[in-house]
């Protein structure tokens, strides 16, 4: 009797360690920047409610013909040192001289991210690498976007849970490279206990410096105003963006509705906390939801292959001269089923994200977490838009696709002079 009681302790704990395990695996595809495909480092908040990393949102202007400034640099910073910027920016040439010339004389501006060539200030235009879409940073560039702390505080959890946390060394010590033991929020670096006594000498401002623990990233306490610097203390629901105290009376923002941070926080944390409940009430729902797509990309695929049969066979009754014909209905076919494949397993994908154990889910529970006013609201607001998304998506289900190919169907009987304008009966084979 003890033994089987004891096996089925056994089977319920590790039962539970498979949903956590699944959980936070399906979470890390939320912590995972679309251009490098690794965890976020500094992520900055787009206007398209997407998130990339600093260094790759800077990489991504320079392929863009963009000059950026280096987003890991610090004016008064060690972290600053050739040696301890980012491995993809040590990767690139220092510019010749003569070539830095032609930079500076062809109008190098002072924002991140400025068109080469260009005097005057322009526009700067993101190519979102999520959705796609080419995003108006206006003139200031990256220098316009907030960094998102909360995500960067959900990924400094998750790693700690799941404890892949490398080793970190010391920025400042000749090879071989030491442990760092202490880290310097003021400097933005880690020290192993000698060179932080080297870099805060006795006697000086730097000695005042407190030591914290040793991190790869260095977080300010606060979401500032990356305009002015100040802390963000409102927000406006005009342009659905935090504000400073200096941005609140700039003319921008004149006649705008804005409110002060800790109502924003309520109401979106209310909005987020009620919708998230209503997926997770309905998580039978979605599994039928889910279901009933995976029948239809089965029917999909089986009649698509039997719609490509059957123009298979007509055509191939016909001469060389319907050769090239017969491979671009074919083609057209298989765009259409691709299409169709493509649309269907995306609403699975969206659909799988609304199931318990998702990672849009794990991630919305952890920003609920979150106690810092203004960096919940900038994340929440993020959030809250797929969340009411995937609310509307639940409760206006329809499959994406049909799974239907018959209006796939060629008629032989028309001239060969005809053959040349051959094409399906039905809408000419669009979906």
């Amino acid at each position: 009797m003890a033994e089987g009681e004891d096996l089925q302790t056994f089977t319920s704990i590790m039962d539970a360690l498979v949903r956590i395990s699944t959980s936070m695996k399906n979470m890390e595809r939320e912590l995972v920047c679309p251009v490098c495909k690794e965890m976020y480092k500094q992520p900055l908040a787009l206007p398209c409610m997407h998130n990339v990393c600093h260094v790759c949102a800077s990489e991504v202007l320079l392929q863009h013909g963009y000059l950026c400034c280096d987003p890991t640099s610090e004016p008064s910073s060690p972290a600053a040192t050739p040696a301890t910027r980012s491995p993809r920016l040590g990767r690139r040439g220092v510019p010749k001289p003569d070539r830095l010339d032609r930079l500076l004389k062809s109008g190098f501006g002072t924002y991140p991210g400025r068109k080469r060539g260009t005097v005057h200030p322009q526009t700067i235009s993101f190519p979102c690498p999520a959705c796609q879409r080419d995003i108006d940073l206006g003139e200031r560039g990256l220098g316009s976007l907030f960094r998102n702390l909360t995500l960067e505080r959900v990924v400094e959890r998750y790693r700690q849970t799941i404890n892949i946390s490398a080793a970190i060394m010391c920025q400042f010590c000749k090879p071989p490279q030491l442990e760092a033991t202490k880290g310097c929020t003021e400097c933005k670096s880690s020290f192993c206990n000698e060179c932080f006594k080297l870099y805060h000498p006795w006697g000086t401002q730097k000695a005042q410096h407190e030591p914290t623990p040793p991190t790869l990233t260095f977080r300010p306490k606060g979401l500032m105003c990356p305009e002015h610097k100040e802390e963000v203390t409102h927000y406006c629901k005009t342009c659905q963006r935090l504000v400073c105290q200096l941005c609140r009376v700039r003319r921008t923002h004149t006649s705008h509705k804005i409110t002060p941070v800790l109502s924003a926080y309520q109401a979106l944390r209310e909005k987020l906390t009620k919708s998230l409940a209503y997926i997770l009430s309905s998580q039978d729902t979605v599994q039928t939801q889910i279901a009933e797509l995976e029948e239809t990309v089965k029917h999909t695929e089986v009649n698509g292959s039997q719609a490509k049969e059957e123009v298979s066979q007509l055509i191939q009754g016909l001469c060389a001269m319907l050769e090239e014909k017969r491979a671009s209905l074919l083609q057209a076919i298989e765009e259409c089923q691709q299409e169709r494949l493509a649309s269907l397993h995306y609403q699975i994908q969206e659909h799988q994200a609304m199931l318990e154990n998702s990672g849009m889910v794990g991630y919305a529970q952890e920003v609920l977490k979150e106690t810092d006013h203004p960096c919940f609201v900038q994340a929440a607001k993020q959030l809250h838009n797929r969340i009411l998304r995937a609310t509307d998506s639940l409760q206006s289900f329809r499959p994406a696709a049909t799974a239907s190919f018959s209006h796939f169907q060629l008629d032989v009987s028309r001239e060969l002079k005809l053959l040349t304008d051959l094409a399906f009966i039905k809408g000419c084979g669009r979906c």
